[in-house]
């Protein structure tokens, strides 16, 4: 029922209104209109009224009262029609309880007879009436009294949006979905609530539809559906007749049409009776009138009935007519190469060279690669091969991508061939897990066949973006040193974008957010003013690198998400696999924000990407943030399995974001087993990875960490140094959180918490706050505590269940002293002395000595109540 609440509250104002007749729920098929009118009869149920249930059909419909004889009092003659409904009435309403309520199903079935006796049975207040009508449906006079007056309520339910979907599917499936997933279902089932239903059980008893443990994926595209609901749109299409069902046939191969190639098939009153029975829809937009079928899901079930010569015929007759018009519109010979390929297995190898130009620009990828593939060995070339491989390397088939540009570098003659290869090759080599040095050598390789400057220096800007994205920022933006800063002045404007897409990035790593904004701003704008003549990818892919500009920023978490979830959605319907460092970024974003549901979730859809693209990179970075957030939700068995993975993972060299950050799961777990000593030493190493590698903004994320699990005092002198290098507001308050935790001055620590929400970094705000409260407790001072308190309450509470250590013990052990509460948490996660002895290289006794000193300071007697005390899971 998610997403109708508002109606079933709707209904709660009906039953308590004593001047209401009726409840009525109208929707065409599918909707849940019986599932909502049910639940509607359930609360009369609870609210103590008397119930009952009628069914409207066709049969029932012939025969007078049909429907509803079975509810009728024994013995009324209704031979009188005016005598036998009063007395009806009368019995009704002299039954034990309260008033009865009765609940009709397809209500405009109704025959006659029965709607005028429950109408003056609603006027007399013997029974409310709860009805479901299918909008469109014609229905008598009679009817028509019992859906209409000021006496009956009536909600009309639409199809389910994208994000009452989720929501369902969500409540339904214990976990989220992928938004890929959650695409194909959504547009797959239009919304319809009985079709979504029917295509998700399909898709698990096939196999289709799995989890990992933390989110459900298509393992392919296919939604087989079920038996039930290839057998209900059969019924709905059999209202075409055998007039309508060849546009019907013509449509599922090949929609939207124009209204004339419909009406070819079929005279207009049969057109116009198919849009009438909901089976067509026909927009308007100018002068040019389209046809196409009503739902998705009917030319899925057209095509698996229709046979293989009727199909090739349609087909075939379809691409005459379109040829026979002159093919005018700009995507015409891309309709007719589809039609033909699909009817024929070939076409014209100029024409199927010539569509896949179009499907290419229309970022069409599978048909791309289809119409190439197509294309006989002797007619293809460079030209072909290169789109050809381009496409496959955005699909993320990086193997068949290298076979196709190996073979289209062998057959290159001409110098542009060959750098158009290498653009394309180096990047696919890059995202196939190998070697930089490998794409480097391949650029190298090139740049020695080139004669003309401007040639090699879009060799020089692709070295640039290889470096970067190899997690070279400072060589890569070097590079890319005397880029144009319009494409407008650019020679080339692939090569520019190409340079455009990483120079942010670069400089968002290397602290300049202000200018990585600007930068990614102005990528993007021109991508989508060039995208027509561009072959880079999808604009949308532009906005990667403003992600991380804005979070690195500081400016609130909302804008960022909001622009990553924006690009996402888009890359999402072009099924391209880039959208894959979205989805790691705004995972990223969301745990510097400090809500570890939301980072999950993210980076739970980013492992599922990459697992089916096998982009290592990518995940070996995601499987560490679903461990650290795992691990700071207190899911610690999800935590195991997520490093897990991470370690069975063959290694790479560090990437985009992997020099250091790969290694804050392994940290944070360590941290929520109370080993905050061995987790500062990775965070500390990891640091040292990112320092080396000119990572400035993820050293000081790792640097805040370590402060965080306590090691402040070692690590805010390099973090003010970071502060002086990074511009925007997330830097400076990562060092004024880390001096005020080294000084552990609670007036400090409030301004650090002021400056952390500020910029939507909730989790550090309510850490610093209730750091601040046990400043002030230690100091006596009990109200300036509480009023601390109720400070980290209220940052707490956007934290989605978050436990840190400075959370989760900072009260309970403000006795304690540093050793004390190191002891504390590796013995409430249940570790032993001897175990806690190895990891602090202290003596056993002096582990027992001091948490002998903790139980008294707490009042426990032992280890599990230390675990209660201070929070910590065991």
């Amino acid at each position: 029922m998610t997403g109708r609440e508002s109606e079933l509250e709707y209904f709660g104002a009906a039953l308590a209104d004593r001047e209401c007749r009726g409840f009525v729920v109208g929707g065409v098929a599918g909707v849940g209109k019986s599932r909502l009118a049910e639940e509607c009869l359930e609360r009369a149920a609870a609210a103590g009224f008397r119930v009952g249930r009628a069914t409207a059909n066709v049969a029932a419909g012939a025969v007078p009262l049909g429907a509803i004889a079975h509810l009728l009092p024994s013995g009324v003659d209704l031979t009188d029609p005016v005598a036998g409904f009063a007395a009806v009435a009368r019995e009704l309403a002299s039954g034990p309880g309260r008033q009865w309520v009765l609940f009709v199903d397809d209500m405009h079935l109704l025959d006659a007879a029965s709607a005028v006796l429950l109408r003056q049975l609603m006027d007399t207040g013997a029974l409310l009436l709860i009805g479901t009508v299918r909008t469109g449906e014609p229905y008598g006079e009679a009817v028509a009294a019992l859906r209409g007056g000021d006496a009956v309520y009536r909600v009309d339910l639409t199809a389910l949006s994208p994000e009452q979907v989720e929501a369902l599917l969500q409540v339904a499936l214990g976990r989220p979905v992928a938004r890929r997933t959650l695409h194909k279902l959504s547009a797959a089932s239009g919304g319809n609530v009985l079709y979504l239903r029917e295509l998700v059980l399909g898709a698990m008893a096939a196999g289709n539809l799995t989890e990992d443990g933390e989110i459900w994926d298509l393992v392919d595209d296919r939604l087989p559906g079920t038996a039930r609901l290839t057998e209900t749109i059969g019924a709905r299409l059999a209202a075409a007749g055998t007039r309508g069902r060849p546009v019907l046939e013509l449509l599922a191969l090949c929609e939207p049409l124009p209204l004339a190639d419909a009406e070819a098939l079929a005279p207009p009153q049969v057109t116009a009776a198919l849009e009438q029975a909901g089976l067509i829809r026909v927009d308007q937009d100018r002068r040019r009138t389209t046809v196409s079928l009503a739902h998705p899901l009917y030319g899925e079930v057209l095509r698996a009935w229709m046979p293989v010569l009727r199909r090739r015929a349609l087909l075939l007759d379809q691409a005459a007519r379109v040829q026979a018009r002159g093919a005018r519109r700009r995507g015409d010979l891309l309709l007719i190469a589809s039609w033909r390929l699909a009817a024929t297995g070939t076409a014209d190898p100029a024409l199927l060279a010539q569509a896949a130009v179009l499907a290419r620009h229309a970022h069409d990828l599978p048909q791309t690669v289809a119409l190439l593939e197509a294309l006989p060995e002797k007619h293809r070339t460079p030209a072909t091969d290169l789109r050809l491989g381009e496409a496959l390397f955005e699909l993320g088939q990086w193997d068949r991508a290298e076979a196709t540009l190996a073979r289209a570098d062998a057959l290159a003659v001409e110098e542009q061939d060959k750098l158009a290869v290498a653009l394309v090759r180096t990047t696919n080599l890059l995202w196939s897990n190998a070697p930089v040095a490998e794409a480097l050598a391949v650029n190298d390789a090139t740049r020695d066949h080139l004669s003309s400057p401007a040639d090699r220096r879009k060799l020089t800007i692709n070295e640039g973006f290889l470096r970067i994205v190899g997690g070279q920022p400072v060589e890569g933006l070097a590079l890319l040193d005397d880029l144009e800063t319009d494409v407008g002045d650019a020679p080339d404007l692939n090569a520019w974008l190409r340079g455009a897409w990483m120079k942010p990035a670069a400089l968002a790593l290397l602290g300049r957010t202000a200018e990585a904004t600007t930068w990614a701003r102005r990528a993007h704008d021109a991508h989508r003013l060039v995208q027509k003549r561009a072959l880079a990818s999808h604009p949308a892919f532009q906005r990667v690198p403003l992600v991380l500009a804005l979070t690195e920023a500081g400016l609130p978490a909302a804008e960022a998400c909001r622009e990553g979830e924006h690009a996402y959605a888009e890359l999402t319907a072009a099924g391209s696999p880039v959208r894959i460092w979205l989805a790691v970024l705004l995972g990223r974003a969301h745990w510097l924000a400090g809500h570890p549901v939301t980072a999950r979730r993210w980076w739970a859809e980013a492992a599922t990407v990459s697992r089916s693209i096998d982009h290592a990179m990518a995940l070996r970075l995601v499987l560490s943030g679903l461990a650290a957030c795992a691990a700071v939700l207190g899911d610690l068995d999800a935590a195991e399995t997520a490093l897990a993975e991470h370690r069975a993972l063959p290694p790479v060299e560090p990437g985009l974001l992997s020099a250091g950050e790969e290694l804050l799961g392994e940290a944070w777990l360590l941290a929520a087993h109370g080993q905050l000593a061995r987790a500062r030493s990775v965070l500390t190493t990891a640091a040292a990875i990112a320092r080396d590698s000119c990572h400035a903004t993820s050293e000081a994320l790792l640097l805040t960490d370590v402060a965080r699990l306590g090691g402040a005092k070692e690590v805010t002198g390099r973090l003010t140094t970071l502060t002086l290098t990074c511009d925007g507001q997330l830097a400076p308050a990562r060092t004024q959180l880390a001096a005020a935790l080294a000084a552990d001055d609670p007036e400090l620590l409030l301004r650090a918490a002021d400056a952390c929400q500020a910029i939507g970094a909730d989790l550090l705000a309510a850490e610093a706050a209730t750091a601040a409260a046990t400043a002030w407790r230690r100091a006596k001072r009990s109200r300036r505590a509480a009023a601390a308190d109720r400070r980290a309450d209220a940052a707490r509470a956007h934290c989605e269940g978050a436990r840190t250590p400075l959370l989760t013990t900072a009260q309970t052990t403000a006795a304690l002293t540093a050793r004390e509460h190191e002891i504390a948490l590796l013995a409430a996660a249940g570790n032993t002395s001897k175990d806690i002895a190895q990891f602090l290289a202290l003596s056993v006794r002096t582990v027992d000595n001091h948490l002998q000193h903790t139980y008294a300071k707490l009042g426990v007697t032992t280890r599990h109540e230390l675990a209660q005390s201070i929070g910590v899971v065991e």
